[in-house]
């Protein structure tokens, strides 16, 4: 089947109906499909102050994929304990989930330009401090400390920039272009982040991963900071608006369910891809899988983002869940990782319009004045269950097997569709409708 013939049927299938952007033409008509793909999001990044934005927020948001692999590849190399290492890591990353939220109603609150520079400037002494104390060989409980306050101050910059996306765009169809470009933004620093924190604490020193990534979040959160032409305004007492509104949590509650278990999904698949690499002997193969899974949900991404969509923010997250539900379920019974290759794709390729759709959900249903806290309740329930997936499925693969980590993922994947198909169909005061 020629490939935009079954790119446009794959669509119709996961995505439900859909229609092409007006003045488009036959996909099959068409010499120069890529630039066709690519032409909705170069619009966008025509528009001004867009593409500074977005670059800064890209170099602001690299640590996201590189400080949690930095800190355990730093605290190994100098104890020569993982379990340590481990510990420091989930310090950082719970502490940052925890936080998240409470970061982002103060940005809300208080502007983007008055609160990120000084977030910017206790992470890089937290995160430096960590790196420190590291070599200094200081107790243990000091470096969960420093992890701790690291994380609690890790920028969630992803949030700022889909509110500034949201600020210009408001209630057209190009916000879901950017939110679409902004998963694939997400997708290549997972691509590219492990492998160059690996590559520099193996070839430089172990704590130049860290450096690096310390170095990037400081300097693009400054420079995000500073573009204050698409800066969304300050809602705060000391802003622009009065008292905040309610979040409405009758409508965000079930989709920071369904993101816990999203999480929880992502956290076991990835142990257990990995553990079943390794039970074959093939562990070096076990990165190849999980860049194949980000391949499969960067190109969902970019295609998304070239469409229009007919159902609603709400029916699209109840559809994604249930696709992902679906599609891990033949992972227990696969143990050719070739065949395994290609429904990892298949998974992937169901994770970005899931997370577009829930993003999309988010800001309908918060008030816009509050959008950067609705996102990270969302981002920082993916980013908890991440956490419990990995804990809970590295359990039960000591215990049972590879195979028996995917049941796990199985598991959180129907119970975050579960969440999903009983949320309310109604919207909140957000703007997209």
């Amino acid at each position: 089947m020629h490939a935009p013939i079954l790119v446009d049927h794959l669509g119709r299938i996961l995505r439900g109906q859909f229609v092409r952007r007006p003045g488009s033409t036959c996909a099959t008509c068409r010499p120069d499909i890529v630039a066709g793909v690519l032409e909705p999001y170069r619009a966008l990044l025509r528009l001004p102050g867009t593409l500074k934005f977005s670059a800064s927020g890209l170099l602001g948001r690299l640590p996201i994929s590189m400080v949690a692999l930095g800190i355990i590849i730093l605290v190994s190399a100098r104890t020569g304990s993982y379990g340590i290492a481990g510990s420091v890591a989930a310090a950082y990353v719970i502490a940052r989930s925890a936080c998240s939220p409470l970061q982002a109603r103060l940005v809300d609150r208080y502007g983007q330009r008055r609160m990120l520079p000084l977030i910017a400037f206790v992470h890089a002494a937290t995160l430096g401090g960590l790196v420190v104390v590291v070599d200094l060989d200081l107790p243990v409980p000091v470096l969960h400390v420093l992890a701790a306050l690291a994380g609690g101050s890790s920028p969630t910059i992803g949030s700022y920039v889909r509110a500034r996306w949201n600020h210009l765009l408001g209630n057209t169809p190009e916000l879901q272009t950017a939110f679409a470009l902004e998963a694939v933004v997400d997708e290549l620093l997972f691509m590219i982040g492990p492998p160059v924190v690996t590559l520099l604490a193996t070839a430089v020193n172990p704590s130049a991963g860290i450096l690096v990534a310390l170095a990037s979040g400081f300097v693009g959160t400054l420079l995000l900071a500073s573009l204050r032409g698409t800066e969304p305004p300050a809602h705060g007492r000391s802003g622009a608006g009065t008292a905040l509104q309610p979040l409405g949590w009758r409508l965000l509650l079930p989709v920071v369910a369904a993101s816990v278990g999203i999480g929880t999904l992502f956290g076991a698949f990835d142990i257990s891809v990995i553990a079943l690499a390794s039970e074959q002997d093939a562990r070096a193969w076990s990165g190849v899988l999980l860049a194949i899974t980000a391949t499969g949900s960067m190109l969902a991404a970019a295609i998304l983002g070239g469409l229009r969509l007919r159902r609603s923010a709400s029916a699209r997250f109840r559809i994604g869940t249930v696709a992902i539900a679906v599609a891990i379920l033949p992972l227990p019974f696969i143990d050719h990782l070739g065949v395994l290759a290609v429904i990892v794709f298949g998974v992937g390729f169901t994770i970005s319009p899931t997370l577009i759709a829930s993003t999309a959900r988010v800001s309908e249903t918060v008030p816009t004045s509050r959008l950067a806290e609705g996102l990270a309740w969302t981002t920082s329930a993916v980013v908890g269950g991440i956490a419990l997936g990995g804990a809970v499925a590295g359990q039960v693969i000591d215990h049972a097997g590879a195979s028996a980590g995917f049941v796990v993922s199985i598991t959180a994947g129907v119970l975050a569709a579960a969440a999903a198909l009983a949320s309310p169909r109604g919207n909140g005061p957000g703007q997209m409708r």
